[in-house]
């Protein structure tokens, strides 16, 4: 099992923390986000770690981790780089992908690679009342995402309407087995040679949109449900939030740091 920490992106709505360090770099309860990440994939039995840097990637080079560089990070999306590390989509190994704004305990990692289906990602069933500490409307930072009967994810990553619309939460962490990320990276490659394809939409296409065109050609996606365990720092009022959490001790009730 080998792992991909997307990491490239400038992290403009944490500024000013993310002034003179990447996202990643950040600091929750005295340990950068990358800490946490590796520590909990570790837990989990995944030391075969690749970051992929961008912004200010220097400062994750001196870490001495195994990284690949996105030098178009300011013009480009997740999706582009992800594919800065097409190389480990060549079959040899399962692979999960990881976004690097993210805190999660080993057992989120362990439940997902339990999974025996080629093509899965964890979806958060609790994820309503840790929405509501974020913002006074859950709706305004949420995404559509709808489960079928048989677990299967059929549509994701839309504006919802109502709470209806969402049977659970999109976390940004995906397994692609070793016989199925040949077929990822072939996608992505046919998607570039389209001459009907905006090489400028590419560039800017969310991961839950590529995810959905995944879906649509026929590849089931696994939901692999769990309930809370995990954070997502997208903002400033975020980051202070969870810090403030994490000093009066009320965040273990989402995440227990000693874990993740």
């Amino acid at each position: 099992m080998k792992a991909i920490i997307l990491a490239a992106g400038q992290g403009t709505r944490l500024r000013p923390y993310t002034a003179d360090r990447p996202k990643c770099l950040v600091e929750l309860a005295g340990k950068t986000l990358l800490a946490h990440q590796t520590r909990a994939l570790e837990a989990a039995a995944v030391s075969d770690i690749t970051v992929v840097t961008g912004y200010r990637h220097e400062l994750i080079g001196d870490l001495g981790l195994q990284s690949v560089h996105n030098p178009r990070y300011a013009q480009t999306n997740m999706v582009v780089s992800m594919m800065c590390a097409a190389h480990l989509f060549e079959g040899d190994s399962d692979l999960l992908v990881v976004y690097g704004d993210l805190v999660f305990e080993p057992r989120v990692i362990r439940k997902l690679l339990d999974s025996k289906r080629d093509f899965a990602t964890t979806v958060d069933d609790d994820w309503l009342a840790l929405w509501k500490l974020r913002a006074e409307d859950p709706l305004g930072d949420a995404e559509t995402l709808r489960i079928s009967p048989q677990g299967d994810i059929l549509e994701l990553g839309n504006r919802p309407r109502s709470l209806e619309e969402i049977d659970s939460q999109y976390m940004g962490l995906i397994k692609f087995s070793a016989g199925f990320a040949p077929q990822v990276e072939r996608h992505y490659r046919a998607l570039r040679a389209d001459p009907a394809c905006d090489p400028g939409s590419l560039d800017q296409m969310y991961m839950t949109s590529f995810l959905q065109q995944l879906i649509d050609r026929g590849h089931a996606l696994q939901a692999v449900r769990i309930r809370s365990g995990w954070l997502e720092v997208d903002s400033v009022a975020d980051l202070e939030l969870y810090n403030r959490m994490a000093v009066d001790g009320t965040l273990s009730r989402f995440v227990s740091l000693e874990e993740a």
